[in-house]
């Protein structure tokens, strides 16, 4: 039987696999950062785990379609950010972050409500605390044409069909105070002289004293119901807590009432934790801070939500050297805002992001066609891009709180990543003992074939972590320990098929092509189906156990690119020289003692016949 297909020529074979390996490595350093580490994930290198809340405007459970939406939307996000290594869970009634890192911070605007509406502003004070004269502008000026501030400081000439940055603050309006409901000396009216007393003339009796009405029975009072007594604070529980606190922010900060409004407009603190968040109203006037705490607004109901935009990004004005966002509205938000521009001339309107006002600018002329506009101001190349991801993947359908941040250390994550390294590389000492023990010098064979599956493995690790953000956590690591097993099964199964060979009486040269066309095809089976419950259980786990089945997929896969590059072409090579082929050697004289004895006992059998 001639040589199987693909093994007449190995060392073209070894070649090629050697070509691949250079083109890894070479990425890897000559490509991106250029850092030879890969990705770690949380449970190796330290992170966040952070778990929300969430806020109902009336106090009840969350539904779990609502939370479900919610983990969706906030997947998204991450995968937009590039934030590798996260996982987000549904617990219960909450949602558990997981970040990687240091930045903890991350995970917490991950869960950024992100209700979105754009209102016309009514009026606009500075904040409690600030000096009108040093209040900077609001950052975030939406603008098709966006202007930059002249070097000496003046405002910029205003760009056609734009929008110009925020207006100054205007002077606070003085509150008239409310009268007071008390009567002054003056007013208090005298009490009536009593009649003066009649003497009878001489000779005649006194008069009798009137007679005192006789009082009236009482009437019968029914006593009042007592009133039902509200609850302290300190007896409510989290969720009256919240209704309560949203309750009354609403009352005061979304009232139809001037009075009420322009009190609320001087009592805003904007320093302090916003109640309101994500739960206002927009069919009614609210009064909301600046995003920078500068400014405090009195602004109109709703006119753009922002279920309306159809995409948000981030970028760079070369122009201007400032990081911006850019939007584009649905259709019907498009009119709106061509609507909204032409109405608002000369006057702000606002980005209400939760409650809280983002930009603030004049329309400088409108209508605005074409629904694009952008919202520019003190960003950082981060905050713009986790502000465009945040409205392009649309709101959460509820608000959140952190009710718990946990912080796992790096030194931690550093022990358990020994821990991973020292286990996987007693297993491959385990592997490497047995396969010596047993095949003898084949053994080494066996050893190249792992370093250079070793080596490949690491090296596209590296630039999965670069290119999809994959990271390695100690669930990847088990991943990677149970794929030296399978690597060293496709071993055993083609050494096992050359046994078969030589016991039928083949010597060792021609018993390695024969026994490798019966074996790839049980390796093949075989990975297959390692590959296909990998990919099974990648795409219905969730979390770390999805890190596990992607690094058990990945390392099946490259166990059939190294059987078949590296260790077929170079036992093929070996049985081709006279020292691999002495049974001392390669350990197969026990098999060459059988097919002789076969041989031996055939024979006599044919003589007598």
């Amino acid at each position: 039987m001639p040589p199987s297909q693909g093994s007449a020529h190995p060392w073209r074979l070894l070649g090629l696999f050697v070509a691949l390996l250079a083109l890894i490595y070479a990425l890897v350093f000559f490509t991106g950062d250029k850092s030879p580490t890969p990705k770690l994930g949380i449970d190796l290198q330290g992170g966040t785990r952070v778990t929300l809340t969430a806020r109902t405007p009336d106090g009840s459970r969350p539904s779990q379609d609502s939370l479900k939406q919610a983990q969706s939307i906030i997947e998204n996000r991450v995968n937009g950010l590039g934030v590798s290594g996260s996982e987000v869970v549904i617990d219960g009634d909450t949602i558990v972050i997981t970040v990687p890192g240091e930045d903890g911070q991350q995970a917490r605007t991950l869960a950024t409500t992100a209700k979105l509406y754009i209102r016309p502003v009514l009026t606009a004070v500075p904040a409690a605390g600030r000096d009108t004269a040093q209040t900077p502008a609001t950052p975030g000026a939406p603008a098709p044409a966006g202007t930059a501030p002249a070097p000496d400081g003046s405002a910029p000439p205003p760009a056609p069909g734009g929008v110009a940055p925020d207006a100054p603050p205007a002077p606070a309006p003085e509150v008239a105070p409310a009268p007071q409901p008390r009567l002054f000396p003056a007013q208090v009216p005298p009490e009536p002289a009593p009649p003066a007393e009649q003497v009878p003339p001489p000779g005649e009796p006194a008069p009798a004293p009137p007679a005192e009405p006789a009082p009236a029975p009482p009437a019968e009072q029914t006593p009042a119901p007592a009133p039902t007594p509200e609850p302290s604070p300190a007896d409510r529980t989290p969720a009256e807590q919240a209704r309560a606190e949203i309750a009354e922010a609403k009352a005061t900060r979304q009232s139809t009432d001037p009075a009420v409004q322009q009190l609320a407009l001087a009592t805003l603190d904007c320093s302090e934790p916003d109640p309101l968040r994500g739960n206002d109203d927009p069919n009614l006037p609210l009064v909301a801070c600046a995003s920078d705490g500068t400014e405090v607004f009195l602004l109109d109901k709703s006119r753009i939500d922002g279920q309306d935009i159809a995409d948000a990004s981030s970028g760079l004005n070369q122009q201007q050297s400032r990081h911006e966002v850019y939007l584009e509205f649905k259709s019907g938000g498009s009119d709106e805002w061509a609507a909204l521009t032409g109405e608002y001339v000369q006057q702000r309107v606002a980005f209400v992001l939760d409650s809280q006002v983002v930009s603030a600018p004049v329309v400088q002329q409108g209508p605005q066609q074409g629904g694009r506009t952008q919202i520019s101001g003190n960003f950082t190349a981060a905050s713009a891009k986790e502000l465009a991801n945040t409205l392009k993947y649309g709101s959460l359908p509820l608000s959140f709180e952190t009710s718990e941040a946990q912080t796992v250390s790096a030194t931690l994550g550093l022990s358990s990543l020994r821990a991973g390294l020292l286990a996987g590389a007693i297993g491959l000492v385990v592997v490497l003992l047995y396969c010596f023990a047993y095949y003898r010098m084949l053994g080494l064979l066996t050893a190249l074939s792992l370093i250079a599956s070793g080596f490949a493995v690491y090296g596209i690790m590296v630039l999965l972590g670069r290119w999809i953000g994959f990271t390695l956590d100690l669930a990847g690591v088990a991943g990677l320990i149970i794929g030296i097993g399978m690597t060293a099964d496709s071993f055993v199964v083609f050494f096992e098929r050359i046994k078969d060979e030589i016991r039928e009486g083949r010597s060792f040269r021609s018993a390695v092509p024969r026994g490798w066309q019966r074996a790839r095809r049980t390796i093949l089976s075989g990975n297959a189906v390692s590959f296909i419950a990998a990919a099974v259980l990648y795409i219905l786990a969730a979390g770390q156990v999805r890190g596990f089945a992607f690094t058990l997929g990945l390392t099946t896969i490259l166990d059939v690119v190294v059987v078949f590059l590296v260790t077929a072409p170079l036992v093929l090579v070996a049985s081709r020289t006279a020292f691999w082929s002495k049974p001392a050697v390669n350990g197969l004289g026990a098999m060459q003692q059988v097919a002789r004895e076969r041989t031996a006992a055939t024979r006599p059998a044919l003589g007598k016949a």
